[in-house]
């Protein structure tokens, strides 16, 4: 297809200087048509929009949101882990709790697949030109199943409690030096703004479902949610059993299109394989989490469906970098050096993951600098790097994990392959709610080991973990890590609205995080989910949410 120009200049007419300098750079290549789609949607540009765009610039339309209608009235079934604790969308801090939640409530905006974001209750948005204020245009006709119209003051009053330091909002490692409680501003009942501690390019992704916490609920909430499950979404709560189940039926007052699935259920499991075992015997319909460890008997199942997202999932193991044996960042270097990055990811995900280069910036990130040189095991480097660090003799130290999915078998690799510097690991490895303590530091294995494996879910843009465990006030900060020019870099990076510009500083971090390596980013799981044969319309994000309200059974 040909440019148009003349079509092109209709449209940079009416558009900001950043947005013109977006379309300019997908007509000259400098964009690539996915990076163009992505970033024009987190500056507001509407999909239709988009589309016509890119059909002016020869690239063919955006995206279409289209999936195909199923059968109404099924009851969906879903195998999932158990939510640790009570459940509340403000504090709510693993994958049982906010699945949950995320059945009955919505966000202003969702990420999908493609890491696009997608309207929901937020109909558009807008920065001023410095990125230091967003404004978001709320649809009107919304209710809460407790009665009422969603409105400004809802908004305002959800990311208050987010953003209030005082309370225990688990959104905190997202707004710290993002936002505060009350620079969420009422225009009117439709119109609300954000006033934002410094620029952030990408700060429609922090109040979107790339923010878990981030469901809107109404102004009068005041806690105890498990009595109430309000929200706006296509499902209602019809019954909770803390760790047994739940199950939700459709909402017949929603104000968008009505889920197809008369209700859904929802079982909780400890582990695994009781999942795995459901949904061959026909007990359940999806599991919605798997692993490429967790799910080597599915994938050659022909009565099973694998989904397969493309995802930012990590597991970081930090070493700390304020006490030894991990004070020398050669030390840490060494350590990394000795991790087979391609065992781990061909072997231990089955190739459903893609490699780490020891930054939060995975591939598929638009801003990621893929110059940067892969880091790659080379066991004669690290042992180079131990001697001139003066640990060549090796030392013991504890790895403390969580056990979660592959987290154990991964953690027994690192112990195999760093006994060839000479380092002697001794594993410990807790429950989450164990290892997570309570999640500050002095009271919490997590923040406090020496060395430990976390992991961390997927995000949309890398602002979260380029902050909360690598900056040097990082509310998740366990490796201890205080450097004031990675401090500066991340502060830039975020500021940025323009893609070219993060990208740049995007390679200067990278740099960096090679050099002093306080954390291991080794590998980015895929996301995987499992269904049955014949349930189709199943939509799970990266983050573990699961949105069913297109899914059927044959």
């Amino acid at each position: 297809m040909k440019t148009n120009y003349r079509i092109l200049d209709l449209i940079r007419r009416d558009r900001a200087p950043l947005e013109s300098h977006l379309i300019d750079g997908l007509v000259d290549g400098r964009v690539s048509r996915r990076d163009f789609v992505r970033h024009g949607s987190l500056l507001g540009l509407s999909l239709p929009l988009l589309g016509r765009i890119g059909m002016a610039a020869g690239f063919g339309a955006a995206p279409s949101l289209a999936r195909a209608q199923g059968a109404p009235g099924a009851t969906i079934r879903v195998a999932c882990y158990a939510p640790a604790g009570a459940i509340d969308p403000v504090t709510n801090a693993d994958g049982g709790g906010y699945l949950m939640v995320q059945q009955v409530g919505e966000f202003l905006c969702i990420d999908g697949p493609d890491l696009v974001l997608r309207p929901v209750l937020a109909e558009s948005w807008k920065p001023n030109d410095k990125g230091t204020v967003w404004t978001f245009k709320l649809r009107k006709g919304v209710k809460f199943h407790s009665g009422g119209e969603m409105r400004a003051d809802d908004v305002v009053a959800t990311f208050d409690r987010l953003a209030d330091p005082a309370g225990s909002s688990n959104a905190l490692s997202v707004f710290k030096g993002v936002l505060q409680k009350g620079a969420t501003k009422k225009i009117d009942d439709y119109t609300v703004e954000f006033h934002l501690d410094a620029p952030n390019g990408n700060f429609p992704y922090m109040v979107s479902s790339d923010n878990y916490n981030a469901i809107i609920l109404p102004a009068s909430y005041k806690g105890d949610y498990e009595k109430s499950f309000d929200g706006t979404g296509p499902f209602k709560r019809e019954n909770y059993t803390p760790k047994v189940g739940a199950s939700f039926v459709r909402n017949e007052d929603y104000w968008g299109e009505k889920a197809l699935p008369d209700r859904t259920e929802f079982t909780f499991f400890a582990d695994i394989q009781p999942q795995i075992l459901g949904l061959q015997g026909g007990q359940v319909d999806i599991i919605n989490q798997l692993s490429g460890l967790t799910s080597i008997g599915l994938l050659n199942d022909p009565n099973v469906g694998i989904i397969s997202l493309k995802a930012t999932t990590n597991r970081q193991v930090h070493m700390r970098c304020d006490s030894d044996p991990f004070k020398d960042p050669r030390v840490r270097r060494a350590l990394a050096l000795s991790i087979d990055r391609d065992k781990v990811v061909a072997g231990l995900l089955k190739g459903r993951a893609s490699m780490g280069n020891d930054s939060p910036f995975a591939p598929v990130y638009p801003s990621s600098d893929t110059s940067v040189p892969q880091r790659r095991r080379d066991i004669a480097q690290a042992k180079q790097l131990m001697e001139a660090a003066g640990a060549g003799k090796g030392f013991k130290v504890t790895l403390t994990a969580m056990s979660f999915q592959e987290i154990p078998a991964y953690a027994q690799l690192i112990q195999n392959w760093v006994k060839e510097i000479g380092i002697e690991l001794d594993l410990n490895i807790l429950d989450e709610g164990a290892y997570y303590g309570d999640a500050v530091f002095g009271k919490s294995p997590w923040l406090d080991s020496v060395m430990g494996i976390t992991g961390y879910g997927h995000r949309g843009v890398p602002n979260v973990f380029l902050a909360a465990p690598l900056k040097s006030d990082g509310t998740w900060n366990s490796a201890h890590f205080k450097n004031e020019k990675y401090d500066m870099l991340v502060d830039s990076y975020i500021a940025a609205l323009d893609l070219e510009a993060q990208k740049a500083t995007a390679g200067k971090i990278q740099e960096l995080l090679l050099e002093e390596t306080p954390v291991l980013f080794t590998y980015f799981a895929d996301y995987l989910t499992g269904t049955a044969k014949g349930v189709t319309g199943v939509q799970p994000s990266a983050m573990g949410q699961l949105f069913l309200e297109k899914a059927s059974k044959a």
